[in-house]
């Protein structure tokens, strides 16, 4: 039967006959494929070298939570249709907002929502938002954290 397959369709008979008599082969395959496509999303938010720096820092104490992070949050979750990376970007500015307590964490996604195509003005509507549902004290601290990233990338010139 493989002979009338071709090239192509004895690799995909030969795979799928492997994954299933090695199930955890499928699973590591599927894994890889949503790592990859999780690093492709996070590069283009925030940059290879912040990443490769992200995922050292966090390997070097947990490994597995700097895969999943990659693998399940950006593979899974922020590739999923529906939402475009800006609209996510500002979801998460919105909920770290919230948070109130990760304030590095809150700077690269505001940087991730601009790198993703968002205007400075819908961060700043978006801080401001949370402040009727997180209090005035976490929108006015989120509110200096995008005033910093701003300023950090030109795009609002403060005098001193």
């Amino acid at each position: 039967m493989l002979h009338y397959l071709g090239q192509w369709g004895r690799a995909v008979a030969l795979a799928t006959l492997a994954f299933s008599v090695h199930p955890a082969l499928a699973t590591d395959v599927a894994a890889q494929g949503r790592y990859q496509q999780g690093l492709t999303v996070a590069n283009g938010l925030f940059g290879e070298e912040f990443v490769s720096r992200f995922m050292g820092a966090l390997g070097e104490v947990s490994p597995d939570l700097a895969r999943f992070t990659i693998e399940y949050g950006y593979g899974d979750i922020v590739s999923r249709p529906g939402l475009g990376l800006c609209e996510r970007e500002l979801v998460t500015v919105a909920a770290l907002t919230t948070l109130g307590a990760y304030p590095p964490l809150l700077k690269t996604h505001i940087n991730g929502a601009l790198q993703a195509g968002c205007k400075p003005e819908a961060v700043v509507e978006t801080i401001l938002q949370m402040s009727v549902y997180a209090g005035f004290p976490a929108s006015i601290s989120a509110m200096t954290h995008a005033k910093a990233v701003f300023v950090e990338r030109g795009i609002l010139n403060v005098t001193k």
